[in-house]
């Protein structure tokens, strides 16, 4: 299984629709799955990226393109701010913000597929082999600070969340950070940097990449590859 996997889009719908334009034409091969990791909304164009996640789902099935909830998700779902992130907006009123709520409560938290984990903020790791049943709801899209090192029996965790510049101390860095353990985490900071990773896990071999217009890139330890 080859599974391609973004974070963080934050309403940046030309940004979303340029990675988007990376990995599209594999979906195609039935080998294939789009995980997305959550926070679509409180950016630029909130409306626009759920309608384009929901387009993806219906052509794709949600099978093949996984949604799963971030805690800006959580927020816009239990009214602590509207979809666009702003008060009183008037596109939250033009819009059919009900039936977006309706499909945000719905999107799970976590997808294993293999040795990888997907999440959006992270897993309650001290649970090692019980982690589904040990992880209470907000660790898994609010869990502060990243988590590094290496994780129960080998399993691989691919999270967003906080930004890799964040992670790394290094403002200018807006990649995939790997810690060279189990811990993959891609929010590129779009609304700062313009850049949304797209991270592809080839299951099998249990290899993951950095997907460009020119190719893959295996992705190494930040401190060696950076």
């Amino acid at each position: 299984m080859k599974i391609f996997c973004m974070s963080d889009i934050h309403g940046c719908i030309t940004e979303f629709e340029y990675a988007l334009s990376l990995v599209l034409d594999y979906l195609a091969e039935d080998d294939t799955k789009l995980v997305l990791l959550g926070d679509y909304i409180h950016g630029p164009d909130s409306f626009a990226v759920l309608k384009k996640i929901i387009e993806l789902q219906k052509q794709w099935g949600p099978e093949k393109v996984r949604a799963l909830c971030g805690n800006h998700e959580d927020m816009a779902c239990d009214g602590r701010l509207t979809i666009s992130g702003i008060e009183n907006d008037e596109r939250d009123e033009q819009e059919d913000k009900d039936y977006y709520i309706s499909w945000m409560k719905k999107l799970p938290r976590y997808y294993k597929e293999g040795n990888t984990i997907f999440v959006h903020a992270g897993i309650d790791e001290e649970a090692e082999d019980l982690w589904e049943w040990g992880t209470d709801e907000f660790t898994l899209t609010e869990k502060y600070p990243a988590q590094t090192g290496k994780f129960y029996n080998n399993l691989k965790i691919v999270a967003g969340h906080i930004g890799t510049a964040t992670i790394t101390n290094n403002p200018e860095f807006h990649d995939i950070f790997y810690d060279g353990e189990s811990h993959y985490y891609i929010d590129g900071s779009v609304r700062i940097s313009g850049i949304i990773p797209v991270l592809k896990v080839d299951t099998a071999s249990d290899k993951y990449y950095r997907v460009t217009e020119k190719g893959d890139l295996l992705i190494l330890p930040y401190n060696c590859g950076n």
